[in-house]
C-alpha cells in the first residue's frame, strides 16, 4: 500500500470541511470480526491493523454517518487513507454497504469522500469481491432515484475509483489529486503522470469539476440542492428571447440571422436563465465536446433544471453522449430538462465517424424519447438536420425569431439538387425553415419573444 502522508486531510477533517458546525453523526455496522490475521491468515496482518488503528484512531478505513452540508441532509462516507492506504477489505465493505443502505432507508443523497489505494491484498479475493457489494448497493440507490456524489481526494485509485468514485452520478476532484484505476506502483514506468491526475481525468471527460478545498462545501451544497431528491417538479420554464430580431421575410434572411455572430448564444441564455450553474463534464468514455454545455442549474426561485445546450458548433460524438448522460440522470432524479438547440449539424469529419457519431446521435434521440420528466426545447440559432433534432423535444419545441430548422442546410440542398449557388436563397425558401414556417408546420409550439 502507498505510504501514509501527513499532508493529506484525514477522513474526519474532510467531513468537517463540509459539515462545519452542522456536525456529523457517526454510524457503525454490526460487528463481524475477522479470523486471526484475516481470511487468508496473512502473517502480521492483525499487527498491521493495530498499528493503523493506533496511528489514525480509526477502526477501519471508512467512516460513515449522517450530516448536513449547507442546508441539505445527506449520508457521508469518507475514506481514511492513513488506515492501510484507505484500502478495501471485508470490514470496509461492511461499512460501505451499510452507508448505501442508510441512504436508501432514509432516502438521502450519498456523498462519498474517496481516498484509497484499492483492494486490500492481505485479504485476497475476499477484499476484491467487496467491489461487487459496492456496485450492487450503488445500483439499488440508483433504482430508488437517489443521487450519488463523489469527491475524489489524493489518491483515488484501483477498485475504489472504479466503484465508489467513477460510479457516482457527479464526480468532483480536489486539485492535484492522483486519480486513476492504476496506482503509482503498478502503472507502466513511462506512463504520462498527467493522465492519472484530477486535471488529466477532467480533460478526458471522467471528472465533472476540479474544485479547490475552500470552494468544496459551496459546490457540494449546490449539487445537493439540484439533485434532490425532489417531489413532483413542473416543466422547465421557457427562457425569454435575448434579442429583438424581427421575423425574417425569406428563408435566406432566416439563415443569415441564425448565423449572425452577434446573435445571443447558449452562454448568454444560460446566464440569464439560472442563478447557479453546475456543469457536468465529459462523456465518461474519454471525450469532451466544448461546443455542448451540460449540467444542472438552480433558478432564482430554487427550481432545479437540467440543461443541454449547443453552442453553435458542429456537435461531436462526445457531446451527444454527454447529453444523453445528463438527460438520463435528470430523468432518474425527477428533474425537468431544458435543451437549447444551436448547431449547423453533427460533426461529419473522419474523427467523428471513428468516435461513433451515428451511435452517439442515436443514443441522444433515445434519451429524449425515453424521458419521463418534461423536456423543453428552445431553438436559439441554427437547427441543422438530425444533429439538431436529436436534442429537440417532440411536441414541446419552441423557436426564437433569429433561428431556423431544416432537414438540410440550404447550400447542401442546392448542391444535391445540382443547382448553382445563386439558387441557394430560393432553395431556403422551398425548405420552409423560417420560424413562422416551423410554427405553421406544427414543429414549433411557439415563437418566443
Amino acid at each position: 500500500m502507498p505510504d501514509d502522508s501527513p499532508a493529506r486531510a484525514t477522513a474526519r477533517e474532510t467531513i468537517a470541511l463540509l459539515t462545519g458546525a452542522a456536525g456529523f453523526t457517526e454510524h457503525r455496522p454490526p460487528s463481524h470480526p475477522l479470523p486471526p490475521d484475516g481470511p487468508l491468515g496473512w502473517a502480521g496482518y492483525d499487527a498491521a491493523r493495530e498499528r493503523a488503528g493506533t496511528r489514525t484512531g480509526e477502526e477501519e478505513s471508512v467512516v460513515y454517518g449522517t450530516g448536513v452540508v449547507g442546508d441539505r441532509a445527506c449520508v457521508l462516507l469518507a475514506f481514511e487513507f492513513g488506515f492501510l492506504g484507505g484500502s478495501l477489505g471485508r470490514l470496509t465493505g461492511d461499512r460501505l454497504a451499510a452507508a448505501y443502505e442508510l441512504a436508501l432507508t432514509r432516502r438521502l443523497p450519498l456523498l462519498a469522500l474517496v481516498a484509497t489505494g484499492g483492494s486490500r491484498m492481505q485479504e485476497g479475493m475476499v477484499a476484491l469481491t467487496q467491489l461487487q457489494r459496492v456496485a450492487a448497493a450503488s445500483t439499488r440507490l440508483r433504482a430508488a432515484g437517489l443521487p450519488q456524489i463523489a469527491v475524489v481526494r489524493d489518491p483515488t485509485t484501483g477498485g475504489g475509483w472504479a466503484t465508489v468514485g467513477a460510479g457516482a452520478d457527479v464526480v468532483l476532484a480536489l486539485p492535484g489529486a492522483q486519480v486513476g484505476f492504476a496506482g503509482s506502483r503498478v502503472r507502466p514506468a513511462d506512463a504520462d503522470p498527467h493522465a492519472y491526475s484530477a486535471e488529466g481525468q477532467f480533460a478526458a471527460g471522467q471528472v465533472d469539476a476540479v474544485v479547490p478545498p475552500g470552494e468544496l462545501a459551496r459546490a457540494v451544497t449546490h449539487w445537493l440542492r439540484a439533485l434532490g431528491p425532489h417531489g413532483a417538479l413542473p416543466a422547465a420554464p421557457l427562457p425569454r428571447a435575448l434579442s429583438a430580431a424581427p421575423l425574417p421575410e425569406t428563408g435566406r434572411e432566416a439563415v443569415a440571422a441564425a448565423r449572425d455572430p452577434r446573435r445571443p448564444r447558449a452562454e448568454a441564455y444560460l446566464a440569464d436563465y439560472f442563478g447557479a450553474r453546475l456543469p457536468l463534464h465529459g462523456d465518461r468514455c474519454g471525450g469532451a465536446d466544448p461546443g455542448l454545455l451540460c449540467g444542472f442549474g438552480l433558478r432564482a426561485d430554487g427550481l432545479p433544471v437540467a440543461y443541454v445546450a449547443q453552442c453553435g458548433t458542429p456537435t461531436r460524438p462526445a457531446g451527444y453522449r454527454a447529453a444523453a448522460r445528463t438527460i438520463r440522470l435528470a430523468d432518474r432524479l425527477g428533474v425537468p430538462v431544458l435543451t437549447l438547440v444551436d448547431t449547423p449539424g453533427a460533426a461529419n469529419d473522419a474523427e467523428a465517424e471513428r468516435a461513433g457519431a451515428g451511435a452517439a446521435i442515436a443514443d441522444a434521440f433515445a434519451a429524449v424519447a425515453e424521458a419521463r420528466v418534461p423536456v423543453t426545447t428552445l431553438v436559439i440559432g441554427e437547427g441543422g438536420s438530425g444533429g439538431a433534432l436529436a436534442l429537440a423535444a417532440p411536441d414541446n419545441t419552441h423557436v426564437t425569431a433569429d433561428s431556423y430548422f431544416s432537414v438540410i442546410a440550404p447550400e447542401l440542398a442546392a448542391a444535391i439538387l445540382k443547382r448553382p449557388p445563386s439558387e441557394t436563397g430560393a432553395t431556403a425558401d422551398q425548405l420552409r425553415l423560417r420560424p413562422q414556417d416551423l410554427l405553421e408546420l406544427g414543429f414549433a409550439r411557439s415563437i418566443v419573444s
